[in-house]
This record gives structure tokens, sequence and C-alpha cells, in this order.
């Protein structure tokens, strides 16, 4: 099993900047990749960042690339999503998750194993 916690989230501007950070613990040694899922209200869970594991190769939905990065600190067993730019639309419930399996379609929430527990991003107007 792996246990992941998020942190950071909180209240932005709308322009503003937040830096989450996801806390991962137990079998780290399994995981091959890490992803930033968010869902706001009333819609699906969206990707928007993954990083491998070892690696550190990125990937980016469209909508945050040139604005969100993706990073991690193996040593720390953590990865962080730092978000520029932020638009009153990304409030959303963010999700850091875990991928087993080392193929790609980072995307795909369906390959992720573990979630955590979500940390809340409201932007304002």
């Amino acid at each position: 099993q792996v246990q992941l916690v998020e942190s950071g989230g909180g209240l932005v501007q709308a322009g503003g900047s937040l830096r989450l950070s996801c806390a991962a613990s137990g079998r780290t040694f399994s995981v091959s990749s890490m992803g930033w899922f968010r869902q706001a209200p009333g819609k699906e869970r969206e990707f928007v960042a993954a990083i491998t594991w070892t690696g550190g190769n990125t990937y980016y939905a469209d909508t945050v690339k040139g604005r969100f990065t993706v990073s991690r600190d193996n040593a720390k067993n953590t990865v962080y999503l730092q978000m520029n730019s932020l638009k009153p639309e990304e409030t959303a419930v963010y999700y850091c998750a875990a991928k087993r399996a080392s193929i790609g379609l980072y995307h795909l929430r369906g390959l992720y194993d573990y979630w955590g527990q979500g940390t809340q991003v409201t932007v304002s107007s």
C-alpha cells in the first residue's frame, strides 16, 4: 500500500500562485509515476499533470501547460505542483495519485492505484 497526503491548498486571487505538495509513504518503491488531478463541483475528475518517479519526465494537460510545473523530491518521497496564473475556473479539489504500472497514458485516472484525500484550491475573481 501507498499512502498519499496532499497539502498546500487554499484561497488565492486570480493570477496568483500556489504550490501543492503530496507526501508519499509506504511501498513507494512500487510507484512508477505520480499524477495530479482536479475535480470541480459537478464535473468529472480531470488530469492536470504527471511525473515519472525515476526519470522525472513530465506531462501536462493542455490547459495548464506553461503555467503549472510538476516536480519531485525522491529523497523526501514528495511531489509538488507549482501553479501560477491561476484562474477562477480552476477552483477545485486537487488530488495526487500514484501509479504502479510503467505504461504511459498518464491522463487516465483509472490507471492510478492510490489516491490522496484531496486539497481544496479556491481562486477568487
